[in-house]
């Protein structure tokens, strides 16, 4: 629905993240009409970044709801064991001579997820989440 790629050298900041959640609002409205009228809710790590006072209001003038994520619970990020395992495969031994070779492979690959991928990633969150509850917030072994 909506990729951002981070220019060299830069970092995210409360400023940069807020201004990503209100593009992603924005591909949101544009993509999916039917959920402005819906209640939306978000899921986030704790990065310092995402828990700014600029990226926390973002989320409160969005009206989105934001899903708790438990301290030190990598195993909750979706990105770490939906997104990025099999993307890792996917550029393994290849070489590039730019940012733009490396953004049209990721876009390569992205093309190519199935939507079913995701549905099944955020099905996986709710396991992984109990799980992590289960264990006391210990690692998930695979």
């Amino acid at each position: 629905m909506f990729t951002d790629y981070l220019e060299n050298v830069k970092t995210v900041t409360g400023k940069y993240y807020s201004s990503l959640l209100t593009r992603l609002d924005e591909k949101i409205r544009e993509k999916r009409p039917g959920l402005q009228k819906k209640k939306n809710i978000f899921y986030q790590d704790n990065a310092p970044a995402h828990r700014s006072v600029l990226a926390m209001g973002k989320l409160r003038d969005l009206h989105y709801e934001l899903l708790e994520h438990p301290p030190y619970s990598p195993d909750l990020a979706p990105s770490d064991f939906c997104l990025f395992p099999k993307l890792k495969p996917f550029l393994a031994g290849q070489r590039f001579s730019s940012n733009q070779e490396v953004i049209a492979a990721v876009e390569e690959y992205f093309a190519d997820v199935t939507k079913n991928h995701y549905r099944d990633g955020i099905m996986a969150l709710e396991h992984r989440w109990n799980k992590c509850i289960s264990l006391k917030g210990d690692y998930i072994k695979k």
